[in-house]
């Protein structure tokens, strides 16, 4: 198979501008179509269609999902991209670049349980799906075939159909030989895409910025740029030794992706990257005990996802944003795992005491290097830890049985009038 219709399924040996069955012009064509299994499948604007989704009278408006005039753009509809907003800007520049954009404040549990939804339907194609965060996911369909009476690319457009059909929101796919590959394609013709890199990679990467490489950031790509290195090209011609020498251990990462490399697989146990919670203030703060009412309040949210996802973190991470909009982040590894806003708090505050002094606009804190919590030791738990968690695994039930807000503190009600969640 080289080529297949995205409407009908109709499957062919040679591309063709219509399909032959259905007339659709959704055609999808590439000499190795029939032999790739590796993709990436990302929805598209996903937080703001499930919005648009729920309000059909926004489907025509530009919406941006954020945390308000201070916050900043957490996702945007389309419409709004047309208009220059992107994902992480802050809320007055993309109400000065789209003013009349309906603004929504998210909401994560929605947006969790539809990607549940959506992932609960490719996992009835592959047990070999790895989540990178709500709305995207790698799977590998290896082997599939006769299991599915199709080959991947098809299994694919169908689960596509699938996801529209039954949820209202689209999804784009990404096939390739690999998984950075996938990612790549996946991005390549939004929304509701289909697009293939086979062995051709090379050259398609080759005029392409160095940004484009995952791991590649604005720090990256100066430092790239100062060493002569502007295109993905650029890397490729270069010898990896120049690279390491230059780089370090990343030298020869860059090289490997340069030339479209990528030997990592599919791993559905691969560790989350941790679990976090922000807030932008109403008013910039610099108090230290405004900073730790709003901390406090920050860290109950995320110790309870994390009791909820069975997981415990090795690292706390503190995040602040100053007025300037620079952001500073410190970390600290703890000597036990922990599930508790406790000791979250605890570490978070001694963390923030040693930033008090500039203005900021937000603040958030999270846990890293995560494990399962019910794989982990007894002795993780122990002591006043223990302690700690038999008491905020009793809240966690008061909640689920009164509600959300049955039990709060007086610190969280406080932080509550200083902040907006994001």
């Amino acid at each position: 198979m080289k080529a297949f219709c995205r409407d009908c399924f109709w499957r062919g040996e040679a591309p063709v501008r219509r399909c032959p069955d259905c007339a659709s012009p959704r055609i999808v064509a590439h000499p190795e179509l029939g032999q790739l299994s590796i993709a990436h499948m990302d929805c598209d604007a996903f937080y703001a269609s499930v919005e648009k989704r729920d309000r059909p009278e926004l489907r025509d408006e530009a919406v941006i999902v954020g945390g308000g005039k201070r916050g900043v753009v957490t996702t945007c509809c389309y419409i709004a991209r047309i208009k220059g907003v992107r994902s992480a800007m802050p809320m007055f520049k993309a109400l000065k670049l789209c003013p009349e954009a309906v603004v929504i404040k998210p909401d994560f549990a929605k947006y969790r349980a539809e990607s549940k939804r959506i992932l609960g339907m490719a996992a009835d194609l592959t047990p070999l799906i790895q989540n990178l965060s709500l709305d995207e996911a790698w799977m590998d369909l290896s082997g599939t075939e006769r299991l599915h009476g199709a080959p991947p690319a098809v299994t694919l457009a169908r689960l596509q159909t699938r996801i529209e059909d039954e949820t209202g929101l689209t999804v784009s796919i990404g096939l390739a030989i690999n998984k950075f590959l996938a990612k790549v394609a996946s991005d390549l013709d939004k929304p509701r895409g289909f697009s293939v890199i086979g062995t051709e990679a090379q050259a398609f990467l080759a005029p392409k910025p160095v940004g484009i490489l995952p791991g590649v950031g604005p720090a990256m790509v100066a430092a790239l740029q100062r060493a002569g290195f502007t295109t993905v090209g650029d890397l490729a011609r270069a010898e990896p030794k120049v690279l390491v020498n230059r780089f370090g251990s990343h030298g020869l990462r860059l090289s490997d992706l340069a030339h479209g490399r990528d030997a990592r697989a599919v791993n559905p146990r691969e560790e989350r990257k941790g679990i976090s919670a922000e807030t932008t203030f109403n008013e910039d703060l610099c108090a230290l005990a405004d900073l730790e009412d709003i901390l406090a309040a920050l860290a109950e949210k995320v110790a309870r996802h994390a009791r909820a996802d069975g997981v415990a973190g090795r690292v706390v991470t503190l995040k602040l944003r100053t007025t300037d909009f620079k952001i500073h982040t410190r970390r600290r590894t703890i000597p036990v795992p922990t599930q508790t806003a406790r000791t979250l708090f605890a570490v978070g505050r001694e963390l923030l005491a040693k930033e008090i002094g500039p203005r900021y606009r937000l603040i958030g804190i999270g846990m890293a290097d995560l494990i399962e919590a019910d794989a982990a030791s007894g002795d993780f738990f122990a002591g006043e830890e223990k302690k700690a968690l038999a008491g905020e695994k009793t809240l966690d039930a008061l909640r689920a049985r009164f509600g959300a807000g049955a039990v709060t503190s007086g610190r969280i009600f406080r932080a509550k009038s200083l902040s907006r969640d994001e």
